[in-house]
């Protein structure tokens, strides 16, 4: 049977400044905006029929997803494989500062954005075997259509997946805070219909 797989990312993050940091696993809440984003999702999939709504475990998917799940009355599975990338011991830190403290590593991730391993945490090949199996094993426990409240790094190696692209390819892909994005499964594979619409 065919499965229609909603795949979110998260509303935007409470951030202390305006910096751009290393966000990874670090387990921050929603900001305002980041609760009425996901309210929208909410009144976008008001006619979806769900089934099942799953998320990572890290706060502002949670709460997104219970938000979407709220009206529906589904149940909400948070899952540890579903979580962002970890990125280890640059978790928090200012990319600013990276790039200032550590600049062969910096200039080597970015030359190796698939593969390079942050000390500590995982490459985005890493993140992919994880992400993907989780992936499987959702559609095999599935029963109709589902939501996926992913995060950015998440939800672009699971599209590259889907598009067969190689993963040092993740960053062609954007996924704006609050995005839908539509696989439709079955039997002949996967089809993407729709990517980071707002």
């Amino acid at each position: 049977m065919d499965t229609k797989v909603y795949l979110l990312r998260h509303g935007k993050i409470r951030r202390e400044d305006d910096q751009r940091r290393y966000i990874g696993q670090l387990d921050l809440p929603l900001s305002g905006e980041g609760e009425r984003q996901a309210e929208t999702l909410r009144d976008l999939l008001g006619q979806a029929g769900l089934t099942a709504v799953y998320c990572s475990d890290l706060a502002r998917s949670r709460r997104t997803a219970e938000i979407i799940a709220g009206r529906k009355g589904v149940p909400v599975t948070a899952l540890g494989a579903l979580r962002e990338i970890s990125l280890g011991d640059w978790e928090g830190i200012p990319f600013a500062d990276i790039a200032r403290h550590f600049p062969d590593e910096f200039k080597a991730r970015g030359a190796d954005i698939g593969y390079y391993r942050i000390p500590g945490g995982e490459s985005f090949a890493d993140c992919s075997l994880r992400v993907i199996a989780a992936f499987r094993e959702i559609l095999a426990a599935s029963a109709g259509d589902i939501a996926i409240v992913g995060h950015a790094g998440v939800n672009r190696v699971l599209l590259c997946h889907i598009l067969g692209m190689p993963v040092a390819n993740v960053f062609r892909i954007a996924q704006d805070y609050g995005c839908m994005n539509i696989i439709q499964c079955g039997g002949s594979g996967y089809q993407l219909k729709l990517v980071n619409h707002r």
